[in-house]
């Protein structure tokens, strides 16, 4: 039971974190980069092994990994932003 729980958790979590490296991403490029597309072909031709992005026809597309970093990112600066604030 608690394997499945795990799982189910990690899954969450990690959606919310591909949600909000793709909102970031949008929103810090002014809609001009994009991500990669859900069947992930993409990435396996057009990047290099474990690229964050690559350019493809002149716009910048972020893989999945890219836009898991890009969540992260973001988490940890709104956690730096309070820590810095409540004290």
């Amino acid at each position: 039971m608690q394997d499945i729980l795990g799982v189910a958790v990690f899954t969450a979590v990690e959606a919310v974190l591909l949600f909000t490296g793709k909102c970031v991403i949008r929103l810090a490029s002014l809609g001009h980069w994009r991500e990669e597309n859900p069947d992930r072909i993409e990435s396996r031709v057009f990047a290099a092994a474990g690229a964050f992005s690559f350019k493809r026809d002149g716009q910048r597309v972020f893989t999945f990994n890219g836009l898991l970093v890009a969540g992260i990112l973001f988490y940890a600066l709104v956690a730096c932003a309070l820590v810095w604030h409540l004290s």
